[in-house]
């Protein structure tokens, strides 16, 4: 094949997208165990967040207009977080906390650090306006408004803002499983003694790595031994296995590159040969319906070919 037969990055992905399969399989997670996962369904806001007026600082809830009347206001209450507020006397003040609900009848909130406390009350030596220093109800979120929708990908924040809903447990896509399939006879797991001829097979373990970040789930992971038959009978069992499979090495013109070959004898051989370097012997089928992507066996082609065409 010449060089103006290979085909150019842009149309390989293309091709790649026009052939990825979505997974439409869902599962609810634990909402602890849902970083990385893609939200399956829309979540709306079940309840106002916050579900009531609270304070924004720690200081005195007041009502801005008993100020013009008064400088010294008596402390008639107290209300820490999580306690019912009740109200608010006339012309008193009520000691309020962070987060704590504003009580009926007041309008603001006073700083502490803009108060004076004596034996009488508070002395407030700051200008009070109505509102001040108070998160209103649904502030945040409001009730019934889409807050995250179906195909959003999870991240710490995403997890934090749906536990200021309440939820729990969250619907979730099934992670792609994806099947790893190293050729070469002359492929050693790390830790073993190398005999003449063989090397650490690294590329699984730079797969397992990206598939990972990717939010896969590895159904298989083996080695292929260098024979059409093998190659054939481990391709047919991973497509029963997995959603994708990916190889590495045995998609070029050698005679012992037995993907292609398979590909194009048993199964599907849409693309082959990429204007890329390193990474041009990329190849791209399916076998039994079962995607396959077929990358060079070079470690450095891996890496590069799997970031441009398989993330």
């Amino acid at each position: 094949m010449a060089s103006s037969d290979l085909i150019p990055v842009d149309d390989a992905i293309e091709h790649l997208l026009a052939r990825a399969r979505p997974v439409e399989l869902t599962q609810t997670v634990p909402l602890a165990d849902s970083l990385d996962r893609v939200l399956a369904l829309d979540y709306t806001v079940p309840e106002d967040v916050p579900p009531a007026d609270n304070s924004a600082v720690d200081g005195y809830a007041v009502r801005a207009g008993d100020l013009s009347h008064q400088t010294v206001l008596p402390v008639s209450g107290r209300v820490a977080a999580g306690q019912a507020p009740g109200s608010l006397p006339p012309r008193t003040a009520v000691r309020i906390f962070t987060g704590s609900e504003i009580p009926a009848g007041a309008d603001s909130v006073v700083m502490q650090e803009r108060v004076t406390v004596g034996n009488d009350g508070i002395t407030v030596n700051a200008t009070v306006s109505e509102g001040q220093n108070i998160r209103r109800q649904g502030q945040d979120l409001a009730h019934g408004e889409l807050a995250l929708a179906k195909g959003t990908r999870i991240r710490p924040q995403e997890m934090g803002l749906l536990g200021s809903m309440g939820v729990a447990e969250v619907a979730v896509y099934a992670k792609l499983k994806v099947a790893i399939l190293n050729t070469g006879d002359e492929l050693v797991s790390p830790g073993q003694p190398l005999a003449p001829g063989q090397i650490y097979n690294s590329n699984r373990f730079t797969l397992l790595g990206l598939l990972a970040r990717a939010g896969c789930e590895v159904s298989l992971c083996e080695t292929l031994a260098d024979t059409r038959e093998a190659t054939r009978s481990t391709l047919e069992r991973a497509a029963a296995e997995s959603d994708l499979i990916i190889t590495t090495g045995g998609v070029s013109v050698g005679e012992e590159d037995h993907v292609r070959a398979v590909l194009e004898e048993s199964g599907e051989l849409s693309l082959w040969r990429m204007a890329s370097k390193p990474g041009k012997p990329l190849a791209f089928g399916a076998m039994d319906g079962t995607p396959v992507l077929g990358l060079p066996g070079n470690p450095a082609a891996v890496l590069v070919t799997f970031m441009v065409v398989g993330m």
